[in-house]
């Protein structure tokens, strides 16, 4: 493509050079530049990529976007100087791949928790239905049944706008995918056009990158003010941030709730560990899901559904037949009647959601026990809120190693810890290697009880470190009930 058809959608401070020059490919690492490529100096958290512009030169860039001009420049290279090269880079992308999500009706999910599950059953649904789509989530991207693994839970803006084109390319209709903070924040999915958005509610979470609730929910709302005239905005009316994201959307606003008067509503008539009985806008509908969040989870995708296009009761009878998200709230039965369930809460309100679930489905019939740690050099907030859920509703609690990191495990455990009263540190015991953590809770745990293993869920590792250790929670439980 033309450089100067690439920088259609971006103001430039200056140029430098010509615009007339081909352009093959375009990039942020300057790893993967090669010759005819255009480079975009990105400013992240760890690294300024203004370092690496003199690499991206000699790997064989023919153009610079970058907001400092270099002091020694190239006859052969063009510079093009804007004042943001967070803003400028998704437009630019976004044009170097056709515009890919204005040939597919493109969904967004954002909020603390459900937006894996919703956007994964989004996705289920309508290739259920026929449809060829694509699914962008932390759990594995996907393109038609074709898996990519997934390093961030929204790629980069270039690597999601090349997702993006060979989605189109497949010949895929929809497209459903997870919208982090900090992916809104960073601009990661500037330039691209939504069909619709989903919140699903929001907790504290990633404050050590957003610093202070109201940031972390100020870049939630600017996904729906980004939102265009005649795309859909479907809220949690049952979360008071819900009103807040749509303050300002020039989306159609529609509601979801359990609990009050909403565009869509549901309740629930029942609940075991193999599913629930639903009632969603007078129907009613047998699901293979527990927990009352995903009642909501169910309505959002509901909702999703309704507003591109589909009929209810289309809807509802292909819903009875999605299955539980991988590592989220998925049981696992031993032969001697424990049920062990794994999930990737790692939130106070995630793992609050989770043992309320539990408990909906046991009813007093059974003890709780819960494995639980948190990450490393993330927010240290809410390691002893975590500790305080956990001990709250369960009978014993084991609190371990999640991913480490490069912090210690016992001093994450120990800030944990923290949190717990006198009281509540009688049933709570601390071991370090989350293997053994999982096995005592094999071993204490009777016909009936209920082992919850949570903070990493779909996870298939354990980062210690700096290093991806192969560990898998459903393995080990697995294993332990084996032997």
């Amino acid at each position: 493509m033309i450089l100067k058809n690439l920088l259609k959608n971006i103001k430039p401070v200056s140029i430098s050079g010509s615009t007339d020059i081909e352009i093959t490919g375009v990039n942020i690492d300057s790893r993967q530049i090669e010759k005819g490529h255009l480079f975009v100096a990105m400013r992240g958290t760890q690294v300024d990529g203004h370092r690496f512009i003199g690499k991206a030169e000699e790997q064989g860039a023919v153009a610079i976007v970058c907001e400092d001009l270099p002091e020694q420049r190239k006859d052969d290279v063009t510079y093009i100087q804007v004042k943001s090269t967070q803003n400028a880079v998704g437009p630019i992308a976004t044009m170097f791949y056709g515009n890919p999500s204005e040939h597919l009706k493109l969904v967004g999910v954002t909020g603390t928790n459900g937006k894996t599950t919703i956007a994964t059953l989004l996705y289920n649904m309508f290739r259920k239905m026929g449809h060829r789509c694509g699914l962008i989530s932390t759990v594995c991207n996907y393109i038609e049944g074709k898996a990519l693994p997934a390093d961030h839970t929204t790629p980069d803006a270039i690597a999601l706008n090349k997702l993006l084109h060979d989605m189109v390319e497949d010949g895929c209709e929809y497209a459903f995918m997870e919208c982090s903070s900090h992916a809104i924040h960073q601009q990661r999915i500037g330039g691209l056009k939504f069909a619709g958005g989903i919140f699903t509610n929001l907790t504290r979470d990633h404050l050590d990158y957003h610093k202070t609730v109201e940031a972390y929910r100020d870049a939630k709302k600017m996904f729906f003010d980004m939102l265009p005239k005649g795309s859909f905005a479907i809220i949690n009316a049952d979360d008071k941030n819900g009103k807040y994201m749509v303050q300002n959307t020039k989306a159609n606003v529609k509601t979801y709730s359990t609990r009050t008067m909403a565009d869509y509503r549901a309740r629930l008539l029942e609940c075991h560990f193999e599913g629930m009985y639903l009632e969603i806008d007078g129907r009613e509908v047998g699901v293979q899901f527990i927990g009352k969040f995903n009642v909501s989870n169910l309505l959002a995708v509901y909702g999703a559904a309704c507003n591109l296009g589909k009929q209810p009761e289309d809807i509802l009878i292909t819903m009875s037949t999605l299955e539980s998200v991988s590592g989220r709230l998925q049981p696992v039965q031993s032969p001697n009647g424990v049920t062990a369930v794994i999930d990737y809460a790692h939130t106070p309100d995630a793992l609050q959601n989770v043992l309320n679930a539990i408990h909906e489905v046991l009813n007093g019939k059974g003890q709780v026990i819960t494995v639980c740690g948190a990450g490393g050099n993330r927010d240290k907030g809410k390691r002893p809120l975590m500790a305080q859920e956990a001990a709250r509703q369960s009978d014993k609690v084991i609190i371990t190693s999640d991913n480490p990191r490069f912090e210690e495990p016992q001093a994450i455990i120990d800030d944990m810890v923290a949190g717990l009263t006198p009281q509540q540190r009688k049933k709570a015991v601390t071991i370090v290697d989350r293997r053994e953590a999982i096995r005592t809770a094999v071993m204490l745990a009777k016909k009936g009880d209920v082992i919850l293993i949570a903070g990493k869920g779909h996870e298939d590792y354990q980062e210690i470190n700096g290093v991806k250790h192969h560990f898998n929670d459903r393995e080990v439980v697995e294993e332990a009930f084996n032997n």
